[in-house]
């Protein structure tokens, strides 16, 4: 019987160009607040946040998918026709299928591509990296489109004081492809389903017999149990990316978190030791918490700015329901 035949060599993947969209719209604390009662100052208090972008209705998910995406292959160098694979992290497409890559890879004329979506919530940006690397470095793919795209105001309920004034909107992208040396290092990854009460849906779309509910479902959060497991798993799981990637903490250039929640970033900042001279992305401060499109979008501010310099050492984590977390050492773009 003949043997199956698979790659034999290995090579490298790297970050090779980052691109972004940032819906047009930013609501400030002022409109959360005739919304939901709270405070504007408590709620920059208990979040970071300032402001948020909101997408319009023509701000469809394919539209600042793409957007991103035409961003990161010129930022690259790659043409939409070298694409190998197309993978969309997201979790508020609205259709079942066809997936949301498959629409994007067709607006971008990608037409060898391979495309398909994830759902990992907010840690979903990092373990399609973490896929993208692999089909690089086995040689499966030569060049992986990654994007993170999200319009998390579709599921939002804006009266909810303990979400509306959270989630927001945008798309970011990279591109993932070859390079002489290893530049995108082993992730990390979890999952504590026993904790998935924590953050999720309102209710399934349907309710067991096929019906479906009288109102759409929307996303649920007890911050205060998403908090606490943050910040006991994510110090000793970002400790364990840095030793896979053999990178002290003091190597690194960037930290860029999932931009879920100030504080959160505040402590694991502290708690890991970071020096002076790594920047930190605090993007969530006008962009809000965008789920699966956070850290790219939080990355591109920070390169864009000049916070972070190109092929830096930067550590990426994502968290988010499930409960999951995901993340990696990065080179950047």
């Amino acid at each position: 019987m003949p043997a199956v035949r698979d790659t034999a060599s290995l090579y490298h993947g790297r970050l090779l160009g980052v691109g972004t969209y940032r819906p047009e719209r930013s609501v400030d604390n002022t409109e959360i607040a005739g919304r939901t009662g709270l405070d504007p100052d408590w709620i920059e208090r208990r979040s970071g946040i300032r402001s948020r972008r909101y997408a319009s209705e023509s701000e469809t998910l394919p539209t600042m998918a793409t957007a991103a995406a035409e961003k990161a292959l010129a930022a690259a160098g790659v043409s939409a026709g070298q694409l190998d694979t197309v993978i969309v992290a997201t979790i508020t497409s609205m259709d079942q299928m066809p997936a949301l890559a498959v629409e994007v890879a067709h607006r971008l004329g990608a037409r060898r591509a391979a495309a398909f979506d994830i759902s990992a919530a907010c840690a979903g940006f990092c373990h399609a990296v973490a896929l993208a690397g692999d089909q690089v470095r086995l040689g499966r793919a030569e060049h992986v489109l990654v994007i993170g795209a999200e319009r998390m105001t579709d599921i939002l309920d804006h009266q909810d004081r303990d979400t509306a004034f959270l989630f927001a909107d945008g798309a970011g992208a990279v591109v993932v492809g070859p390079a002489p040396a290893p530049s995108i290092g082993p992730v990390v990854w979890r999952a504590d389903g026993s904790r998935n009460a924590a953050l999720k849906m309102t209710a399934p779309w349907h309710d067991g017999t096929g019906l479906r509910p009288d109102e759409r479902p929307a996303i649920t959060m007890s911050g205060w149990k998403v908090y606490r497991w943050a910040t006991n798993e994510l110090v000793p799981a970002a400790q364990e990316m840095l030793s896979r990637a053999g990178v002290a903490v003091d190597d690194l250039d960037a930290f860029i978190p999932h931009q879920a929640n100030m504080l959160i970033t505040d402590h694991l900042v502290e708690q890991l030791g970071l020096s002076a001279h790594t920047a930190v992305a605090r993007d969530i401060v006008t962009s809000g918490n965008s789920s699966a499109a956070s850290i790219p979008l939080a990355m591109e501010e920070l390169l864009s700015a000049g916070k972070a310099p190109s092929g830096g050492l930067a550590l990426l984590i994502g968290f988010g329901a499930g409960l999951v977390f995901a993340g990696q050492v990065v080179r950047l773009p």
